[in-house]
């Protein structure tokens, strides 16, 4: 058997099966999987809680947005999925693990549920899927998640992760629509070594 730590971070992206779900990857050929970046990173209620340093609100930049995930997956610094149905295949939103640093063995991860998708447990179900598997297959030993303060919604999916609170951040985040202005963020981690709270992945 191979080793977790021999497996190299620039691999394909396997499809991830569990807790009612399947992870796949995004396509940026795919006009449906475009159509649904967009809607998702428009959607009032991320713009809410998340300022990209580069908007997404046209077609071509939601491709051009998956294009350049695409690309930092290939360099092995992220793991990009949409978030399916398991049994539907439909859409429900997305989970990506940000900023992988190899050396230290830490990453950063992000969600974000579709509307008609939220209060199924869409989220808990996909973050502790990927964080299971990426201790597993990608060998690293600490996950950070951080949102805005007030985001009661993702600080509860993070302790229902096993993701515990660390303590806040000041001034952390770009306010709601703003690059000139910051605030606070709640940072929460789980090890490789913390108890994990769900059925790990099966490919």
């Amino acid at each position: 058997m191979t080793r977790t730590s021999e497996r190299p971070l620039d691999q394909p992206l396997p499809e991830l099966h569990g807790n009612g779900l399947c992870l796949r990857h995004w396509d940026a050929e795919s006009d449906a999987d475009v159509e649904t970046w967009l809607r998702g990173t428009t959607d009032p209620d991320f713009r809410r809680w998340n300022t990209p340093l580069t908007a997404v609100t046209t077609l071509d930049e939601a491709r051009e947005s998956l294009r350049t995930r695409a690309a930092q997956v290939a360099q092995g610094s992220s793991a990009f999925f949409r978030i399916t149905d398991e049994d539907s295949g439909t859409t429900l939103g997305h989970i990506g693990i940000n900023e992988i640093d190899p050396v230290l063995r830490v990453a950063r991860v992000g969600y974000w549920v579709l509307p008609e998708a939220r209060g199924r447990g869409t989220a808990t179900r996909a973050l502790t899927l990927v964080t299971s598997w990426v201790f597993a297959e990608r060998s690293l030993h600490r996950v950070e998640l951080g949102h805005a303060l007030g985001h009661d919604i993702s600080c509860r999916v993070a302790e229902r992760s096993g993701f515990r609170h660390e303590g806040t951040l000041r001034d952390a985040m770009f306010e709601a629509g703003r690059h000139d202005a910051f605030r606070d963020v709640h940072l929460h981690a789980r090890l490789a070594t913390d108890p994990d709270p769900g059925a790990g992945p099966r490919r």
